[in-house]
């Protein structure tokens, strides 16, 4: 079982706050929704709010989210009153969504946006907002999948300039456990910790390098 950034207990609050900043974003403040989720992803807001700080993901409103990441960006302040509307817009079911979807995979919004754009998740409400969020879950692995092509593990064995069969000798993991790995048959996150220990001595990189978060 993957490690949450912080406890289930905040989760419906975390929903609601990233709904509300892209809601207030979009339909209030008239900015473009991968414009704006761009200079989230890289502003202070972000990393905490995907490390589960509790000011971030039950203190503060989507409002003042919004405002916040316009300042880490040196923007003008925004002069719009607080405002969030009892009736849910798309882009607040793509926020509530992907704030499910970033605590349950522990992926970082950066690497999701890179594959995925705010708008293809907008326009996926008509179909997903009404079912169970593992159906939207398994869209976006999928979405995942088709730009990460390589695994972490494929992707440093080869920059390392090893074959899967040098790698499988100099580490001593079999030569089929490296292949189910790098064709995504088998999840590396879920194998045992003394496998990724040897790959990373190999490899010269740490073992979180390896996992696929």
């Amino acid at each position: 079982m993957e490690m949450r950034a912080y406890p289930s207990d905040y989760l419906t609050s975390a929903q609601r706050i990233l709904g509300d900043m892209l809601d207030f974003a979009v339909n209030t403040c008239d900015l473009d929704i991968d414009s704006y989720f761009g200079l989230f992803t890289v502003s202070s807001v972000s990393v905490q709010f995907q490390n589960g700080n509790p000011t971030y993901i039950a203190g503060k409103t989507g409002c003042e989210l919004v405002k916040e990441v316009i300042a880490d960006a040196g923007m003008s302040p925004l002069s719009y009153e607080d405002e969030m509307y009892l009736d849910k817009s798309p882009e607040y079911w793509a926020g509530w969504a992907l704030a499910y979807y970033q605590w349950y995979t522990c992926r970082t919004f950066t690497k999701i946006h890179k594959a995925v754009s705010l708008k293809r998740i907008v326009s996926m409400y008509d179909i997903y907002h009404e079912v169970d969020i593992t159906h939207f879950i398994d869209t976006i692995n999928e979405l995942w999948d088709n730009y990460y092509k390589e695994t972490n593990l494929k992707r440093l064995r080869k920059l390392a300039g090893l074959s899967q069969r040098e790698l499988s000798e100099l580490s001593g993991v079999p030569l089929r456990q490296i292949q189910l790995f790098e064709q995504r048959q088998r999840n590396i996150n879920h194998t045992k910790a003394i496998d990724v220990v040897k790959f990373a001595r190999v490899l010269r990189c740490k073992t979180e390098d390896l996992l696929q978060i």
